[in-house]
């Protein structure tokens, strides 16, 4: 017995009973591992990481937002070059390999947010606190920093472990507000998000504006090579003061949030060009398979009776249909609506898998949706365990590279005057001769066991758990949604 059945927490228990979705507290054994609070970072770390300290850095989360696991850095190289990056937390130097802290987070396998509900993957004094990027403190991240020119070209790539110091957490609205050119910079300091630091609130207005111009030709792009984006509103559901559900609405995107995704997007196919190549029998990807055919004639019928053409030959020419039956609809948002959530029915979930169970097989590994050959997760650390598993093997990467370049006293890792050095295993062309070679075999070998990169068999056990658990999850959270917003 749970309690009433139309009453909203006993529902929320039944729901996370049927899922098998822990909502209990972590265990003595998990909190035993984490660092002593307050944390400070240890000396050392300064000394292996770059420093990027003083380059202006801000996160864009939502307002509520505790967990802060990704910041954006920008700097202007020259009038056409701009210097760009995402940090991560860099929650890999905490939750370390067979730690009970780390089984904890396996089982887990992602964090569970339903309505006034938040089930963590990990302990808050790590997603909160030691790794949460919050403004104004030093904190450790994983970088991926390109040159990028005004055209959205990459030009060169870096990828390492580093300090950084945000000077500030934008909310969306506040970046949106920002992006539409009606923000206005407050020299007082009186209004709009504090700042922390060397940084002004116009350094952060200036690189938003320039980051927004940047990603949107990137978007662009990305859309024209055949990736596809399908537009279906989140239903959020909004609570009295005595928490009780009052009112629905359907959410809405903006380009602060396309800013976001962009980079991120970028960040996780720029890590899955490198682990799969520096370990191809064992890294963890994600691919997204061809719509299903079935389902796609289905939809293709449900557009042909209401007089809208639909040609789904290819991604790119989806995208470009969905386009227009959006501009034909324009004034009929609803049946809109229900075409898109019809178009999401045709199309597979993306699941993650190990690049050794389809050895051989590499057109398979690509994500159809993005219209990319190689994808995988590692921007939320401290909301998915793939990512930590993917950080890893992403950090014994950088360390072979260190290694190998160390031995052959190469330069090509280093940074230069007039960009950024691009790494024989992490910039932008993967150096197969150094890693086939006698001292690159040996570095990526050594750092797999120091960083306790998975085997095969393992990451395989892995992504099988983490695709299970991130189904329910996402049907969870739109089972308590219909269920609160019919109170409502």
């Amino acid at each position: 017995m749970l309690g009433r059945a139309e009453e909203i927490e006993p529902q929320i228990s039944a729901v996370l009973f049927e899922h098998a979705i822990s909502a209990a507290n972590f265990s003595s054994d998990s909190l035993s591992c984490l660092p002593n609070a307050p944390w400070k970072i240890p000396a050392e770390e300064y000394e292996t990481r770059k420093d990027l300290r003083n380059t202006c850095t801000f996160t864009i989360d939502p307002a509520s937002a505790a967990d802060l696991d990704d910041a954006l850095p920008f700097e202007k190289v020259s009038e056409k070059v701009f210097r760009i990056g995402v940090h991560i937390a860099d929650v890999s130097r905490f939750v370390l390999p067979d730690t009970a802290l780390d089984r904890e987070a396996r089982i887990r396998s992602t964090s569970v947010y339903i309505p006034q509900h938040k089930l963590l993957m990990l302990p808050p004094e790590l997603s909160e606190q030691a790794c949460s990027l919050v403004p104004g403190e030093d904190r450790l991240v994983f970088s991926i920093i390109w040159d990028i020119d005004d055209i959205g070209n990459i030009t060169g790539r870096w990828i390492g472990r580093s300090v950084i110091r945000s000077c500030c957490k934008l909310s969306y609205d506040d970046a949106q507000d920002i992006i539409d050119g009606g923000f206005e910079v407050d020299v007082s300091g009186k209004t709009g998000p504090k700042l922390h630091g060397q940084f002004e609130l116009k350094d952060v207005v200036d690189s938003l504006r320039s980051l927004h111009g940047i990603t949107k030709k990137m978007r662009e792009i990305r859309l024209r090579n055949g990736a596809f984006w399908i537009e279906i509103p989140k239903l959020a559901i909004l609570f009295d003061e005595s928490g009780n559900p009052c009112d629905s609405l359907l959410g809405v995107r903006k380009e602060s949030s396309f800013l976001v995704e962009e980079l991120m997007l970028l960040a996780n196919r720029s890590v899955a060009e490198v682990i799969s190549k520096a370990f191809p029998g064992c890294a963890l990807l994600r691919r997204h398979a061809e719509p299903r055919s079935m389902k796609l004639k289905e939809f293709e019928e449900f557009c042909r009776k209401r007089g809208l053409e639909l040609d789904a030959s290819s991604s790119g020419k989806l995208h470009l249909a969905l386009l227009k039956m959006r501009e034909k609809l324009k004034n009929d948002p609803v049946l809109h609506n229900i075409l898109m959530a019809h178009a999401a029915r045709a199309m597979p979930l993306a699941v993650y898998f190990c690049t050794g169970d389809l050895r051989g097989r590499e057109d398979e590994w690509a994500h159809c949706g993005l219209s990319i050959p190689l994808y995988t997760h590692f921007t939320s650390p401290l909301r998915r365990y793939p990512d930590i598993v993917v950080h890893r093997t992403l950090a014994a990467v950088v360390e072979a590279e260190e290694v190998y370049v160390e031995k052959r006293h190469s330069s090509a890792a280093s940074d230069s005057d007039d960009g950024i050095g691009n790494g024989c295993f992490t910039g932008l062309c993967f150096d197969e001769e150094a890693a086939e070679s006698e001292e690159g075999r040996e570095a990526l070998l050594s750092a797999a066991v120091r960083y306790g990169v998975p085997t095969s068999k393992v990451v395989s056990e892995v992504a099988a758990h983490c695709n299970e658990r991130k189904e329910l999850a996402s049907m969870l959270s739109n089972l308590q949604k219909m269920f609160i917003s019919g109170l409502c």
